[in-house]
Formats: structure tokens, C-alpha cells, sequence
């Protein structure tokens, strides 16, 4: 099986997504015994492509061209459908991320095959690659195989695979190639304007390694500013249920589960959150979760990694005492 990962970049810095997306497809490789490739598109990319090479690749295919140094679905889409003629692979995966929600449709309706997106897990049986993804938001998961020829399309979740299990290579890099694509001005229907920021404070949750995330426990609007020290004192971000943010006492953007983001921290440290699936659907990939909660029987504790039956107005306050105490002058 011949296997083709096209990884993201944002303005020459990598969305971490694409290394848990190789991660998935070198474990794909592995048990089908296939061949796999990484493909990184845009323009001035030698760096990031010399980068990718020093994982477990047998090749990195670099697709350059002038009307790729901006996003754009109809470029990216020719581009890719140009490459995926060439290249012949079996497989193509990407990160399931806003952009591939964009432009990966079009490219599979282009190439006219079918898609598999948002998946959380893959397994090779039989000879045959069995897809799985949530249903019902989450609340079941369902086996799904692609009828028809190759290539076949498909798109992992945030936080479905570990990005630091990806492998690097022994010694050595993977081959960089170049690939040509034609692409024509009149091709590009749209312009691209700046990127987009809901808030002048608005944060990508994905990119953060500690996550102290409140729920309903928190009560009221003012304690949020507890939860939002512990955070800084850990080095990380906050986020909520959405019953926090539906409320208004956080903004949209800091959600976390079905209806917001999906997140992987190092660390996700639930404070008053009782665990709706909802809610676990966006941060069981989480490498670590702590929760604390009064309940014994929150549903948090099921997925939890450590759990507290306690008053976080007790523990939190504590945490913070001692996190002070320690602080690097």
C-alpha cells in the first residue's frame, strides 16, 4: 500500500495536527506494510520540508509554486489533485482542520472518489483499511471502509493520535523531491485577506499544552478569575463547557467538545466539569486529564487520568498557594 500524508502549514509554522496525522499514518504503514510519503505545499517551504525528512518517511515531496504562498481551495485543490495523478497513492491523509475542511471535498470530488473525515482511529484487517468515526456526537462510533478503486481519501481528528509518538528516523533524512505543479492566475477564483481573528484575545486551544478548562462547578462569572490564575501560574490557557460559554462568561472561541474545539494538551485539568460526552469528545486525547469535581459519580472521573472528590473552591486556592510558593523569582 502506497501511502500520501499532505501536512499543513500557516505562514512557514507547522499546525501540530500534521504530526499527529504522520503519527496515524506511519502506524497505517506499518501494519499494512506500505510505503509512505509526506507532501508539504506552499511556497518558501525548504525548511519545513528539511524538517519533515527527518522523520520515519521514504520521501518528502515538496509542491512549491507562487499562487500557493496563500491559501486558497481552488489552488490547493488543482495543486494536490496534480500531485495525487503523479504520485499514485493508494491512501491520502490529512489533519482534519478547518483548512482540510475547506478544500479536501473538492479535491476528492475532483479526483472523483469518495472521503472518510474526521475520523478517530484506523485499523488494518484482512487486508483491508476500517475507518472509525463518532456518531450522534459522539455518542457512538461507527466502522466505515471505502468501496471503489484508489485513492481514497480521509481526515483524523484532533487529538486522535499522539503527535510525539510520530517516529524520527534512526540516522538520516528521507529524500526531499521537488514537484512541479501548473497552476494559472485565472484558476484562483478567490483572494485571500487577512487571517482571520475573532478577538483581539482569541487563542488556538489546540496549540496549548496545559488546558485549565472550568464548568458549571464554578458557579459564577467571578470565580472564573481563580481558574484563569491557576492557568498562568501553569503555563497554560483557559477553557469551558459550554454551558460556560453559552452563559457569555467566557467567549465562544475557549469551548471545548462537539460544538468547539477538540484538543490534545499535555495536561487538561477539568475544574466543576461533570463529563457530558459532548464535553469528552473534544479533550479524551488529552496525554494527561486531572478532574476535580464534589460528585463521586461524574461521569469526568471515567476518563480521568487523576481524579479529586472534593470543593475546587478548596483545592484550587491550594494549588495556587503552592504554585505561588514555588514561582521562579
Amino acid at each position: 500500500m502506497k501511502i500520501l500524508l499532505i501536512t499543513e502549514q500557516r505562514e512557514g509554522k507547522w499546525n501540530k495536527v500534521s504530526f499527529e496525522t504522520l503519527a496515524a499514518a506511519q502506524q497505517i504503514a506499518q501494519q499494512a506494510k506500505g510505503t509512505l510519503s509526506g507532501a508539504v505545499v506552499g511556497k518558501g517551504l525548504a525548511a519545513l520540508a528539511d524538517e519533515l525528512s527527518g522523520y520515519q518517511l521514504d520521501e518528502v515531496l515538496l509542491v512549491e509554486h507562487d499562487l500557493l504562498e496563500q491559501y486558497t481551495p481552488d489552488g490547493f485543490s488543482l495543486a494536490l489533485r496534480q500531485l495525487i495523478e503523479g504520485a499514485k497513492p493508494d491512501l491520502v491523509l490529512l489533519p482534519h482542520t478547518y483548512q482540510v475542511r475547506d478544500f479536501a471535498p473538492k479535491l476528492a470530488a475532483s479526483l472523483q472518489k469518495g472521503m472518510i473525515g474526521d475520523c478517530i482511529a484506523c485499523r488494518y484487517e484482512n487486508g483491508k483499511l476500517i475507518f472509525v468515526r463518532q456518531m450522534f456526537q459522539g455518542r457512538t462510533a461507527a466502522d466505515v471502509v471505502f468501496t471503489g478503486e484508489p485513492a481514497w481519501v480521509a481526515s483524523f481528528q484532533a487529538g486522535a493520535f499522539r503527535a510525539d509518538l510520530a517516529v524520527k528516523h534512526a540516522s538520516g533524512k528521507a529524500p526531499v523531491k521537488p514537484v512541479s505543479v501548473d497552476l494559472k492566475p485565472e484558476q484562483i477564483r478567490t483572494k485571500p485577506l487577512e487571517l482571520f481573528r475573532e478577538a483581539k484575545q482569541a487563542v488556538d486551544l489546540t496549540q496549548a499544552p496545559i488546558l485549565v478548562s472550568v464548568g458549571r462547578g464554578i458557579k459564577a462569572p467571578e470565580n472564573i478569575q481563580m481558574a484563569e490564575k491557576l492557568a498562568k501560574l501553569m503555563g497554560g490557557e483557559i477553557s469551558a463547557s459550554r454551558p460556560i460559554c453559552d452563559e457569555g462568561w467566557l467567549p465562544m472561541e475557549r469551548q471545548i467538545g462537539s460544538s468547539g474545539q477538540t484538543v490534545s494538551p499535555k495536561l487538561y485539568l477539568a475544574l466543576g466539569i461533570s463529563g457530558a460526552i459532548q464535553h469528552v469528545v473534544g479533550m479524551k486525547g488529552s496525554r494527561t486529564i486531572a478532574a476535580i469535581n464534589k460528585d463521586p459519580n461524574a461521569p469526568i472521573f471515567e476518563v480521568a487520568d487523576y481524579g479529586i472528590v472534593g470543593d475546587l473552591f478548596e483545592i484550587v486556592p491550594a494549588l495556587i498557594e503552592e504554585l505561588e510558593k514555588n514561582k521562579p523569582d
